[in-house]
């Protein structure tokens, strides 16, 4: 009982305490707004608006009536280059730069966004100059993050490499999949020149970075192939399966001409054909289809597609049906036949891209690095129908 009056007492003195803590903060609180210029609010009230011509202008008042601003420079600064207007972005960031009383923490901000003006002015020399200024400070981790994307644009694939390391190595994330990918460019331009060797090297240490990159498995067999290895080719090529089931899309057509290299083509169908009863696909139906009829004729590469449809019903099957079925129709049903198959075709046109999963960028063609937003492996190896069913 005795405990409960206690308690009973005690919760006026935790309001007054309270009270008295809050009035404290907005005593502070009002204090520091009063040192704020009000073009600062004016500016900031302009922001929440959404009229920036207008918050630029409140700020500019600022900078010139109080240069010592640091903030309103970084402020300023930013808003110019978001608006396109790195001329004057840059001009501020360098003015404020030469002040000699700079703390070293701003003196590198200052620094990064200057290499972010350069780097959006297309300035990509200043801007890994500034960039690599910055290795040694706070701002170290973005400073490699910006060096990254440079070497990236200007496909400096070894640089690229080395930068990504560093960002592994200061703890800012693992980047395996982007140095395999960087292995892979390397080795793409070496298979090009014919230096098989080379490429099988960079091949290996891509898989070391990351042992599921797709890539470099498909390019580690064309690699075998060149040399004249087609039955190592193959054993290369079949390892897709185990890295990544939606990707053997990818290999399709590797493998049946592989097989067919080496005078093994049914056992190339089959092996097809047993991967699209495990992850149907569009693009593998389409190698799946062709090795059919011509190995086992029209009708059993009708019968393929009514049972892909079946499970799988999309308008790029559809289409691959009414190719069948055009090839022996009679001629009376043909012309109607060619009729909805154009019909269809116009639809599946639209529908057989990639897309990109990050930023959404559609293409015809496979990509690894997204055209649009310069991210890797961000494209699903299923076509944007098929995607649609799916989900």
């Amino acid at each position: 009982m005795e405990f409960e009056i206690w308690m009973l007492l005690g919760i006026p003195l935790f309001f007054a305490l309270g009270w008295i803590a809050a009035r404290v903060d907005i005593k502070q609180l009002l204090s520091e707004s009063r040192t704020l210029p009000r073009g600062y609010f004016r500016g900031l009230n302009f922001l929440l608006n959404e009229q920036p011509d207008k918050a630029i202008d409140a700020f500019i008042d600022i900078v010139k009536l109080d240069p010592e601003t640091v903030e309103m420079h970084f402020a300023l600064g930013n808003l110019f280059r978001r608006r396109g207007e790195i001329e004057r972005a840059i001009r501020v960031h360098q003015n404020l730069l030469s002040r000699p009383d700079l703390p070293a923490e701003e003196q590198a901000h200052g620094q990064y966004e200057l290499g972010m003006d350069y780097l959006k002015a297309g300035l990509l020399d200043r801007a890994e100059e500034t960039f690599n200024l910055l290795l040694e400070t706070s701002y170290g981790a973005q400073g490699r993050r910006a060096l990254l994307e440079i070497y990236q644009r200007e496909k400096e694939w070894p640089r690229a490499i080395e930068a990504a390391l560093g960002l592994q190595e200061s703890g800012a994330g693992a980047r395996q999949k982007e140095i395999a990918q960087f292995y892979c460019e390397l080795a793409q331009d070496a298979l090009v020149h014919m230096h098989t060797d080379d490429a099988m090297a960079l091949l290996d240490k891509a898989l070391q970075a990351d042992r599921k990159n797709v890539r470099a498995t498909l390019l580690s067999g064309d690699a075998q192939l060149v040399k004249g290895d087609a039955e190592g080719a193959l054993v290369t090529w079949r390892r897709v399966e185990q890295q990544s089931v939606p990707h053997v899309a990818l290999v399709a057509q590797r493998l049946m001409d592989g097989y067919r290299k080496v005078g093994r083509p049914q056992e190339g169908v089959n092996l097809l054909r047993s991967y699209l009863a495990e992850a149907s696909s569009i693009d593998l139906i389409e190698v799946v289809f062709k090795a059919v009829i011509e190995l086992d004729g029209v009708d059993a590469a009708k019968q393929l597609m009514i049972e892909e449809l079946r499970r799988n019903p999309t308008l790029l099957g559809l289409d691959k049906l009414l190719e069948a079925r055009l090839m022996d129709a009679p001629a009376d049903v043909w012309e109607e036949l060619s009729m909805v198959k154009n019909l269809v075709r116009g639809y599946t046109q639209k529908l057989a891209r990639y897309q990109c999963s990050h930023c959404g960028f559609k293409a015809r063609q496979f990509y690894w690095q997204c055209p649009g937003c310069s991210r890797w492996e961000t494209y699903p190896p299923r076509r944007t129908e098929e995607l649609n069913v799916m989900n």
